[in-house]
């Protein structure tokens, strides 16, 4: 976990600088981000592309504040909504002072990959290798894909991590924390991220969503958090909406008798009480809206470009 409280050491000159960390979907790039800041601020789930909005995470190691930039899975799209997400992910890429490309080590040498490397030959940014989840492989094998991933020297430098188990993670953060430029920080010591708590409790909601509802529920799913209100006692009343495609999924989500949203919205709560740091009461609601994918204001919401 980070230190929030680092000892500047006199006179040290203070850095800053964003590490864009892109992908393919599910190479653990949320699970990083948040095992680098020390705390919660990205979800994760089993189920591909869960990011799809450039979420910032704040670490701190010594004099250096590094910007963790989360993107969304870089993947074939084929949807309106596909294609939002992935030109997210290159924007990201593209505004960062370091690219880490974070491989999961247990897929080998794959198109998905290759294609990345292809598209990363044309960045200007100074490039990491990062793979993960390394303790799931052979030697033999993760140095052979070690070996495919160098070949033509895009990457200053690789880092062999396990994010779940945060292995690795503090010598890969001290050392793009090297590759900061001098400068003010750019957030106060204690912030950990740039996102609204009303946007961090919609996300935490969509991931318990995500794993009560895996296999049952499309991806053509969204939480909206549209009220937050304070109340005298101190605590919050919080409304939100889910945003499902079809009836049938309305019928998912809220199960038989409102069991399933009932535990879904009692996970949801439990974390976005940890995340405001007071009592939270949380409302669910869903809603069918067949067009969300193609609604501008759902995008706006979510913080992408709407490509007509």
């Amino acid at each position: 976990m980070t230190d929030r409280s680092p000892a500047l050491g006199g006179k040290a000159a203070t850095r800053c600088g964003f590490v864009a960390l892109i992908g393919a979907p599910n190479a653990g790039k949320s699970t990083l981000l948040n095992a680098a800041v020390g705390a919660k601020v990205s979800i994760v789930s089993r189920k591909v592309q869960t990011t799809r909005t450039l979420v910032r995470g704040i670490a701190l190691e010594g004099a250096a504040q590094v910007i963790f930039v989360d993107t969304p899975g870089i993947f074939a799209p084929k949807r309106r909504l596909d294609r939002a997400m992935v030109k997210s992910a290159w924007s990201g890429a593209g505004d960062a002072d370091v690219v880490a490309l974070l491989v999961d080590a247990r897929r080998g040498e794959d198109d998905e990959t290759a294609a990345i490397l292809q598209a990363l030959s044309q960045v200007t940014t100074p490039k990491v290798l990062i793979l993960n989840k390394i303790d799931t492989v052979e030697a033999e094998s993760l140095l052979a894909l070690t070996e495919w991933l160098n070949r033509d020297g895009l990457f200053e430098d690789t880092f062999m991590i396990s994010a779940l188990k945060g292995h690795g993670v503090p010598k890969l953060l001290a050392s793009v924390a090297e590759r900061m430029g001098e400068g003010p920080w750019l957030y106060p010591e204690d912030q950990v991220s740039d996102a609204p708590l009303r946007a961090l409790a919609a996300e935490i909601t969509r991931e318990k969503l995500f794993e009560r509802l895996h296999d049952e529920l499309p991806y053509q799913s969204t939480v909206e958090t549209e009220s937050w209100k304070q109340q005298p006692d101190g605590s919050a009343r919080v409304e939100q909406t889910i945003f499902v495609t079809r009836e049938g999924h309305k019928k998912i989500v809220i199960g038989e008798g409102g069991r399933t949203i009932k535990s879904i919205g009692q996970a949801a709560r439990r974390e976005i009480i940890e995340a405001a740091e007071h009592n939270v009461h949380l409302f669910l609601f869903v809603k069918v809206r067949p067009d969300w994918g193609d609604d501008p204001e759902r995008y706006r919401a979510m913080g992408l470009n709407f490509t007509p």
